[in-house]
């Protein structure tokens, strides 16, 4: 059975250039990839026909070849006219290089937009960026809505981002063919470079346009409105689909990534969604007992009773009150911690009643007595021994 013609395969005519057929193979590669044709039991043999049509036509000796003597050029090992040696085999060892042209169309470029030379460079992504904004403990609490002034880059209006003057398309690189890579040969060995003249891109402008110099985009402070949700703390990052750079001639925009920071409050300290206020208490509530107002994050006020002969150190836990759960439904919880206060500035009276209670309060201190007969037992074993 007689082999199909190359250019039959690729729907192209004789004439075609190198941007045609790359064109052509990139359009069958997709429709014919078995991936996308499970029900079709031929997908495979046509689109390896495809690969191998292209293997050959994209590379100037081998077309020359192909198209003087056809398939015979290749038959019986050869890879030129006929008698000529060499190691080229439709569909072998240069069919993962041919592949590589369409792989980055049906998956998409790596991360960035692909570092691949030839095609995959013309349309780049943007660079995501970082912005850090610090905020109040209030405003995490409650949410905030702001605007943000962004310096980074955006897509050139005069050229929409092409890079060309009057908004014009590229043109493919007369040096390399759109390939984005030359050869040259070097002895027996033929050495492939990044094209010197497109820079790997593929394809060159002419008229770059005047406002961004030909990269399609320009440096510019964006301003934007930014939602921030109650319960974030610090380390929160929100992500801002396609608010990042712009891409390089017409690629898509990365992603803004907002890093919070919670400055640290006056009065509160917080753990995750619980807070902790430390609220001194004077000497005669902490023995007596009786009540105080505590402040809330929110701004109000809560009513907490102090039990008679409370510590330093005691924690009073008020429900709720704390900061709203980031990730779910809620509040944390507030801790008071009291701190009792030694009375200071004591006039000559209030001095003689502390030392009359001081004298007849000897089962008033509990935790004291407790501790210094530890310390007396302690220095009588160290006697003994």
């Amino acid at each position: 059975m007689a082999k199909p013609d190359y250019y039959d395969i690729l729907g192209v005519g004789r004439n075609a250039d190198a941007d045609e057929l790359k064109k052509a193979y990139r359009r069958k590669a997709k429709e014919l990839h078995p991936d996308r044709n499970s029900d079709n039991p031929n997908a495979e043999a046509q689109f390896k026909e495809v690969n191998e049509a292209y293997d050959v036509l994209k590379d100037a000796e081998k077309k020359a070849a192909y198209d003087r003597f056809g398939h015979a050029a290749f038959e019986n090992g050869s890879n030129g006219p006929r008698g000529a040696g060499g190691g080229f085999h439709p569909g072998g060892a240069d069919f993962a290089s041919a592949f590589s042209d369409v792989f980055d169309d049906l998956f998409g470029n790596f991360a960035s937009g692909g570092g691949r030379p030839g095609g995959g460079q013309r349309a780049r992504r943007g660079a995501d960026l970082r912005y850090n904004l610090k905020i109040s403990l209030q405003d995490a609490y409650r949410g905030k809505q702001t605007r943000l002034s962004v310096p980074t880059s955006i897509a050139c209006d005069v050229c929409a981002g092409t890079g060309a003057e009057g908004g014009s398309e590229p043109a493919t690189c007369p040096t390399c063919s759109g390939m984005g890579k030359v050869r040259a040969q070097q002895g027996f060995f033929t050495v492939e470079r990044t094209c010197p003249t497109c820079a790997g891109k593929g394809q060159i402008i002419k008229d770059p346009c005047v406002a961004c110099g030909g990269a399609g985009r320009v440096e510019k402070d964006r301003s934007l409105s930014v939602n921030i949700p109650p319960g974030v703390e610090t380390g929160t990052r929100i992500r801002l689909a396609g608010e990042g750079e712009a891409g390089l001639r017409g690629g898509p925009s990365g992603d803004l990534y907002i890093f919070i920071e919670v400055e640290d409050h006056p009065i509160f300290e917080r753990d995750g969604a619980n807070l902790f206020c430390r609220i001194p208490v004077s000497m005669t509530t902490a023995a007596l007992g009786g009540e105080l107002e505590a402040p809330n994050i929110d701004g109000g006020r809560s009513r907490v009773k102090v039990p008679a002969g409370v510590q330093s150190g005691k924690q009073l836990r008020l429900r709720a009150k704390g900061m709203p759960m980031l990730r779910g439904t809620g509040f944390g919880d507030l801790y008071i911690e009291l701190a009792v206060e030694t009375p200071v500035n004591l006039t000559p009276k209030q001095k003689d009643l502390l030392k009359e209670f001081e004298a007849g309060g000897k089962n008033n201190s509990p935790e004291s007595q407790d501790f210094f007969s530890k310390v007396r037992n302690f220095w009588e074993g160290m006697k003994g021994a």
